[in-house]
């Protein structure tokens, strides 16, 4: 499965797809995944519940640290209330897509 089809390029960064799935009893990326509608996701869990933000927060942690980005540079910018988010990377594109693809392969 390409990695370039969970994320849209922007002039600022990268939008990439997430399902995530809080409450888990452990913070983690579990790989891309197809959906049933053929969208192609991240899946990620976080221990973090959905409360106030909470499971969101995580998930950026989760996010900048498994990519090595700053903090500042990941942020949930759809489906906040949603378990499938859009999560914004930004700085430059290039790099972001050599990252997200390295990683995607690991």
């Amino acid at each position: 499965m390409a990695a370039a089809l969970c994320y849209r390029t922007r002039r600022d960064g990268i939008d990439r797809l997430v399902r995530l799935t809080p409450k888990s009893s452990s913070d983690a990326i579990d790989g891309q995944r197809e959906a049933a509608d053929g969208s192609v996701h991240l899946a990620a869990r976080v221990r973090a519940v959905p409360e106030k933000g909470a499971a969101n927060a995580a998930l950026e942690r989760l996010l900048s640290d498994w990519l090595r980005l700053p903090r500042s540079a990941v942020s949930v910018v759809a489906g906040g209330t949603s378990r499938l988010k859009t999560v914004r990377l930004t700085g430059d594109a290039a790099d972001l897509v050599k990252a997200v693809e390295i990683v995607s392969q690991a």
